[in-house]
């Protein structure tokens, strides 16, 4: 292959890149893919495809106008646009894309502190729901200065607000397990908001016994949750039914931590609590 461009004779003064007396000198140059270069000593032009190891080296393969390839290796002896080159393995960025989204699916802020706590909560039942909503809404909550605390039972919720004394400034939202209508649940909120100025208490709630159903039950390789006779601790029921250790507490923690470990991002979650959560964020950000 010959190219009329650069005459018959490389050395000569005429050539382009050619300094009188002396030959001109190579410059390192990354190959980085779409360059169009020459290989010297073939006469082969071609595009830059690729730079890869084969036989213990590095090696350049280029692409000519008619879509065929070669293989050369990757150091001097090619010219680009008319001047000596050394091709060198293009520099990677090894540094990992930010994600443009936080696990709740909201447009993900980078560098931002996290907000000064506001005056209001977000109350939850228990650690396992507090856990959740961290790994979800973790970083959105940061940015709004909402605290997540645990209640430790819907029992414990008119107390907990009486202490808390409610109002405009501090409002409080509060995630209960199994809030249906004529549920004990529903009773004792119905009885705790009665002694709390309006508009100040927002409760919600999710239909599950336990907000491990709330983790899509495709995440542990079922086609849905199971269903655990009545007279038997759910979450024991539940580990026996996977066929997880199902004696102790410790037993239970370990079985939670396997279960949150499959949630990736909201995606995970069934819309019956994010629905829940996410109003009740709204709630308590809201001017």
């Amino acid at each position: 292959m010959f190219d009329e461009r650069y005459g018959p004779d490389v050395l000569s003064p005429a050539f382009p890149g050619a300094h009188r007396g002396r030959r001109p000198t190579s410059q390192p140059t990354p190959a980085e893919p779409g360059l169009v270069v020459e290989e010297v000593e073939t006469g082969w032009v071609g595009a830059v495809v690729r730079v890869e190891k084969s036989g213990g080296m590095h090696v350049v393969v280029l692409e000519d106008r008619r879509g065929r390839t070669r293989t050369f290796p990757l150091g001097p002896g090619f010219w680009v646009e008319g001047k000596p080159v050394v091709l060198t393995a293009p520099v990677l960025n090894r540094a990992p894309a930010q994600p443009t989204r936080t696990a709740s699916g909201s447009v993900a802020v980078h560098g931002s502190r996290a907000r000064v706590a506001r005056g209001s909560r977000i109350w939850v039942e228990g650690k396992h729901d507090a856990e959740l909503v961290e790994k979800v809404w973790g970083d959105d909550l940061r940015i709004e200065g909402v605290v997540v605390e645990m209640l430790d039972g819907v029992d414990h919720l008119a107390e907990r607000l009486a202490e808390f004394a409610p109002d405009a400034e501090r409002r409080v939202g509060v995630l209960v397990d199994h809030l249906v209508p004529g549920s004990k649940e529903q009773r004792l909120t119905d009885d705790a908001l009665r002694h709390v100025p309006r508009g100040t208490v927002l409760v919600l709630g999710h239909p599950y016994v336990d907000v491990w159903q709330a983790v899509r039950a495709e995440r542990l390789g079922l086609d849905r949750w199971p269903v655990i006779d009545r007279g038997t601790e759910w979450k024991l029921g539940i580990l026996r039914s996977l066929g997880w250790p199902a004696e102790t507490q410790a037993d239970v923690a370990r079985g939670w931590q396997r279960v949150l470990g499959t949630v990736r991002d909201f995606r995970d979650l069934d819309p019956a609590l994010l629905g829940r959560v996410e109003e009740l964020i709204d709630f308590v950000t809201a001017s």
